[in-house]
């Protein structure tokens, strides 16, 4: 059973428990906010599900609660900031406003962010930039995390390295939301915690053989998830992975070489104003004739139409604001149990 919550509650109840657990009272508005926007889209891995995470780091001092981000070099254009494992949604939100400044001065503006802590859903953030009318990518990678094992080996090394990319569309925008690993962590959690298998092989065990099962990861020796292309072509996985290692370590200038053990999030945002191009009339123009092309396809056998993505976000954002906002009860379940061990109250379904 999936209960529909409001969503005034639900951001409610993500500031009460982020608050009492011990993250400042500003930055625990931002993040409660952003993680409900992604309840809202329906990526429901990476919105209230993701306060019980974030509780024990804030405990811990893994997630800084108080101070504030560094920049270390300002180049107009190009930056670089050390988030100092902040909230990464509180320092996500300067990002985007400070590179949405800088390309429409520049016509395009990026920043590479070292020691952010985790930033959530891409989605909502690269929507926040699209809606505004700009292109906006966005790419993150942990360098305490090992994953995903390179094409080839068995051996954790990567993580699942999601990037993102949203720009605007005459309808809504399009929000490419996806990483090199052909799953993601929260997503193996998912499974792990329910008792469930993947319908594919999408993990690799210790030995180097693809299984159904997320549980491999927690074996000995250590299994994994297997990049994009899977044991047929996931070497095109691997590399999306170097790739957004690349951007979002060596371009700051932090990451693996420094053997990083705390958990965090390094970044690459790039931001670019289609109006420094051919102009955003124009954009929308060349963006609306492709989706209009791809949603005339002819469906392929097992699907009722092409969809364009942030079809789904759309869909469901408004579905979100007129029934409620859906969490499954695995969500809810460890929801509930955070809540209860910091005294709060709960709200009651819709």
């Amino acid at each position: 059973m999936t209960d529909r919550y409001s969503r005034d509650d639900l951001k409610a109840l993500a500031l009460d428990m982020l608050t009492k657990g011990g993250l400042a009272a500003e930055k625990a508005e931002v993040v409660a906010e952003l993680l409900t926007r992604t309840d809202e889209l329906g990526v429901t891995t990476h919105g209230l599900s993701m306060v019980p995470y974030y509780l024990p780091e804030i405990a811990s001092g893994g997630m800084s609660s108080e101070g504030e981000l560094e920049v270390v070099t300002d180049k107009g254009a190009t930056m670089v900031w050390d988030g100092n494992y902040l909230p990464g949604h509180w320092i996500m939100t300067q990002a985007l406003e400070t590179c949405m400044e800088r390309a429409g001065s520049h016509g395009i503006a990026a920043l590479a962010i070292r020691r952010s802590h985790h930033i959530g859903c891409l989605s909502t953030l690269t929507r926040i930039a699209a809606e505004r009318g700009f292109v906006c990518m966005i790419s993150t990678s942990d360098p305490s995390g090992r994953w995903v094992a390179p094409y080839g080996g068995t051996e954790p090394t990567l993580t699942p390295n999601p990037w993102a990319v949203g720009y605007p569309a005459g309808d809504h925008p399009v929000l490419i939301d996806t990483c090199a690993s052909i799953t993601t962590v929260s997503k193996v959690r998912e499974y792990i915690n329910s008792g469930r298998q993947f319908d594919h092989p999408w993990m690799l065990d210790g030995e180097g053989n693809a299984t159904t099962d997320p549980t491999v990861v927690n074996a000995d020796p250590r299994g994994t998830i297997l990049p994009v292309g899977g044991m047929d072509h996931g070497h095109k996985g691997y590399a999306m992975g170097l790739t957004v290692e690349m951007l979002s370590q060596a371009l700051s200038g932090h990451g693996r070489a420094e053997e990083v053990t705390r958990w965090g999030g390094n970044v690459f945002v790039q931001v670019m104003d289609p109006e420094a191009f051919a102009g955003l009339d124009p954009f929308k123009a060349q963006v609306d004739a492709l989706n209009a092309a791809c949603r005339a396809n002819r469906p392929a056998p097992g699907f009722d139409q092409v969809r364009i993505p942030g079809d789904r976000a759309a869909a469901m954002v408004e579905r979100s604001r007129t029934e409620g906002i859906a969490l499954p009860d695995e969500v809810w379940t460890r929801v509930r149990a955070s809540a209860e061990e910091l005294g709060v109250a709960l709200p009651e379904p819709l």
